[in-house]
């Protein structure tokens, strides 16, 4: 996994070694001296992650990391604090400034390289998500707003570990509204995160009565939980399998003895890049639906009905079109205004809606006309179905702007036959809609042999 790295130190010596070891497992890196250029650098280079020394003359990396982190162009980009301070309360004060990991001088290059890795598959999930969030932006949709509180509430896993740790962690987390819930051995643990409810999940090393890294491995192979944040909580004597865990997908590490200050830092984290990414995906899950849905009626558009349509006949599926148009819809426009207009449709739009089958799609098809795709209905069925349809618009008037309007639907029906596209589908459904208008309207017509013969032609 290459990547670009900028590495952040005072020192020429440090920047000389850290360069040289990234640069042997094939990271591209730049070199910064001071914060300023590091804070000038991160916009113009646009790194995957800062490696960001804390002891700087001037502004120290805590200043640097806060500055970073606060501008919406690097606010998203990894932070590494690397320091040779050993006090667990800058740790804590690196993490709460917004680093996102932090490791010590000497550097364990094996560590950081995991490190890095964990946080570089993050970084490419997020990345891909925020390209689609922009494209969305960019169409004119506007992300949902990012709710005040973004920890309250979320739900946490402790698996493994003893009851009295438990009880710590969970007061710990507590603080910050964080629910935890505890399964002492690996079987419960995958038994209860099945449920898709949890936000992260905390495995203890050792895990009584099973395999913590079996749990992460599982987590990741499992599409449902590929992306849940998971945190190992293990001593420092357990190296190997700390390592072992971020090759397998673990996201942070937690060190024992376990301090609360830092468990909550490390948690806060990784709970707000995991609602962060759901934020995006639901950004885009918005924006899809909006690009399929009629604005006025909030029926399906016509670009979603054609493809839906194609899908069908290519699967060999019996497919039958019931195509509809309001009668004398222009005149009601000039009449009472595009108002009374809009009422209209949206009126028949509903009761089109309310008298078909879950598994038929109803779409507008354009102007006033209306699109209607059954799939495995018989030609009995469909004849009944449009029939009903026609009578339901037609049974009782619209109200709009005080006004009772009297409105009536014609129909155009096609079943696919063998070897039809959605095109010759669709003329043949026109043709019989254009034989209902011909032959007095607020009717139902069924496509003819010669109908399928001219779309031939």
């Amino acid at each position: 996994m290459t990547a670009r790295i900028l590495v952040v130190d005072d020192v020429p010596a440090n920047l000389r070694l850290l360069e040289a070891r990234l640069r042997a497992e094939y990271f591209e890196v730049a070199l910064a001296a001071s914060g300023p250029e590091a804070l000038a650098l991160s916009s113009a280079w646009s790194p995957d992650v800062v490696l960001l020394d804390v002891m700087m003359p001037g502004m120290d990396g805590f200043e640097v990391c806060r500055r970073l982190k606060a501008q919406a162009s690097t606010g998203h980009i990894p932070v590494v604090m690397v320091t040779a301070l050993t006090e667990q309360a800058e740790r804590v004060r690196g993490l709460e400034a917004g680093a996102d990991d932090f490791v010590s001088k000497p550097v364990d290059t094996a560590l950081l390289l995991a490190r890095l890795r964990a946080l570089l598959r993050v970084k490419q999930v997020l990345d891909a998500w925020q390209l689609r969030a922009d494209t969305v932006r960019d169409l004119g949709v506007e992300p949902a707003p990012v709710p005040a509180d973004l920890l309250m509430g979320a739900r946490m896993l402790l698996a493994g570990g003893g009851a009295a740790e438990a009880a710590t962690i969970s007061a710990a987390l507590g603080a910050d509204g964080v629910i935890v819930e505890h399964a002492a051995e690996e079987a419960a643990a995958w038994e209860r995160l099945q449920d898709d409810a949890h936000d992260l999940a905390l495995l203890s090393l050792p895990m009584a009565g099973g395999d913590a890294l079996r749990l992460a491995s599982r987590l990741r192979a499992r599409a449902e939980s590929r992306d849940l944040p998971v945190i190992l909580l293990a001593a420092d004597d357990q190296r190997a399998a700390v390592l072992r865990a971020f090759d397998l997908g673990a996201s942070d590490h937690v060190s024992r003895p376990l301090d609360p200050t830092e468990l909550r830092a490390r948690v806060r984290n990784q709970l707000r890049r995991r609602r962060y990414q759901d934020l995006l995906r639901e950004s885009l899950d918005r924006s899809l639906e909006l690009a399929v849905t009629d604005p006025l009626t909030g029926l399906r558009n016509r670009r979603y009905v054609r493809r839906h349509l194609e899908q069908l006949i290519h699967s060999g599926a019996p497919v039958a079109l019931l195509l509809i148009d309001v009668d004398r819809f222009k005149p009601l426009n000039d009449r009472h205004g595009h108002g009374a207009g809009d009422i209209a449709l949206k009126e028949v739009a509903n009761r089109l809606r309310e008298h078909l089958r879950a598994v038929d799609v109803v779409a507008r098809y354009g102007g006033e006309e209306f699109l209607v795709v059954m799939a495995g209905a018989s030609d009995e069925e469909t004849a009944t179905v449009a029939e009903r349809l026609r009578a339901v618009v037609a049974e009782r008037p619209v109200v709009a702007a005080g006004l009772s309007l009297p409105i009536t639907i014609s129909i155009g029906v096609a079943t696919a036959k063998e070897l039809s596209g959605a095109e010759r589908l669709i003329a043949a459904a026109d043709a019989a809609l254009y034989r209902a208008k011909e032959r007095g309207r607020n009717r139902v017509e069924q496509a003819l042999d010669e109908d399928w013969t001219a779309t031939a032609d």
